[in-house]
């Protein structure tokens, strides 16, 4: 079982920014897509972003959109989830996860939901307060 690698959480005040990483072992970025989710207490877990490089495609969700966004380093095979203007609603644990991709795949058009990933992250905190 792959376990993807996380790192970059913290707590930041509102208005603030955040750049989280993700690393797939094993893994290139033309091989797999991936997908950031987060969780609050209480809640259930809900879509971010969703970065396909093979086809260089990059869904994100309402909440999200026009704040954060996506880049990756090719030679590191890691993706970056920079986040900006954070709100308190922002505040949950964040995690990636890989979709392993087909010979020809345009995965990421829309957000995927949780349960059609292959392998994932730990998970790592976010914390937007004043």
């Amino acid at each position: 079982q792959v376990q993807l690698v996380e790192s970059g959480g913290g707590s930041v005040q509102p208005g603030g920014s955040l750049r989280l990483s993700c690393a797939a072992p094993g893994y290139t970025l033309d091989e797999i897509a991936i997908g950031w989710f987060r969780q609050a207490p209480g809640k259930q877990r809900e879509g971010v972003a969703c970065f396909n490089n093979n086809v260089n495609i990059t869904a994100f969700g309402e909440s999200v959109k026009g704040r954060f966004t996506i880049s990756r380093d090719i030679a590191k095979n890691t993706v970056y989830l920079k986040m900006d203007s954070l709100k308190p609603e922002d505040t949950a644990t964040y995690y990636c996860a890989a979709y392993i991709l087909g010979p020809v795949s345009h995965y990421c058009i829309i957000m995927h939901p949780p349960g059609s990933f292959h392998h994932w992250g730990q998970g790592t905190r976010v914390s937007v307060t004043s």
